[in-house]
């Protein structure tokens, strides 16, 4: 070739050409992080605002450090919730989804429903759930299932329903039942679209508990905020801390999602965004 590079899919095959590093990716972002966070700081520092209205960064870091004890069981325990939460929607998303794929009448009588579940705000119905079922864990991880699993199920939907025709057509002259065409064909199609309904219901998982928790609950990061909120002085830069912390554990939670796709389709190319 004439600049003796050859290119694939519009990709140099040439080692270190055309290939972004991982660390050229997370570059922008922590970045323009960086420059929030000094932005952040100034703003407090030049027109002295209050810790209570604005504390900076730097106090929030000493504050939250300082009140860890605090702040790590509350941390955990919302972790629970939005951990066993989203395996429950999974457990439900995932049957619904292929029995919607396999019945006309479920996809009639039982799809409308999932869309208008999601319709119900979650501040709206998280006092019932606390006046009908107590403050304990199990309604919490019920209403992080409930408005985790649509994601989960529209992409199940979607990927079932995407499955390679020409595949699906050769098994069937091979007799194959439906089971298998499900595990042979069906499900590995869908697989990817599920991972990213999963990713987006990470992202509701954590919230979703703290809006519980705020209602009515023991422990939690929605009790800690609340306590510090009303507490005299107001402990803003608490609240500040919770809201990192959470921000933090929704972004590792959505890594291990992200490693588990690898790990379920290592067949499948990682992902360039």
């Amino acid at each position: 070739m004439k600049a003796g590079l050859s290119l694939v899919a519009g990709e140099s095959v040439v080692p270190g050409v055309g290939r972004r590093p991982g660390a050229r990716r997370w570059l922008p972002p922590a970045l323009v992080l960086i420059a929030a966070v000094g932005l952040w700081q100034l703003v407090t520092v030049v027109f002295g605002t209050s810790p209570t209205i604005l504390p900076g960064p730097a106090l929030v870091v000493v504050s939250t450090w300082a009140d860890r004890a605090d702040l790590a069981p509350a941390l955990a325990t919302t972790t629970v919730e939005a951990v066993a939460g989203l395996a429950l929607a999974v457990a439900v998303a995932v049957p619904l989804a292929i029995s919607i794929d396999w019945s006309r009448t479920a996809r009639a009588g039982v799809y409308p429903l999932v869309v208008a579940s999601q319709t119900v705000p979650v501040i709206a119905l998280a006092p019932l759930v606390v006046i009908w079922f107590g403050f304990g864990e199990g309604p919490k991880i019920g209403l992080v299932a409930l408005f985790s699993f649509f994601p989960i199920v529209v992409g199940a939907v979607q990927g079932l329903a995407s499955a390679d025709r020409d595949a699906v057509d050769l098994l069937r002259t091979m007799r194959a039942s439906r089971w298998q065409l499900l595990w042979r064909v069906r499900w590995p199609s869908a697989l990817p679209q599920c991972f990213t309904g999963l990713k987006i219901s990470v992202t509701y998982a954590y919230t979703s508990a703290i809006v519980a928790e705020y209602v009515g609950a023991t422990q939690g990061l929605g009790v800690y905020m609340n306590a510090a909120s009303q507490a005299a002085p107001r402990r803003t830069d608490l609240v500040f801390g919770a809201t990192g912390a959470t921000a933090l554990a929704t972004v590792a939670l959505f890594l291990l999602v992200g490693l588990a796709e690898r790990l379920a389709m290592p067949w499948r190319p990682p992902s360039r965004s």
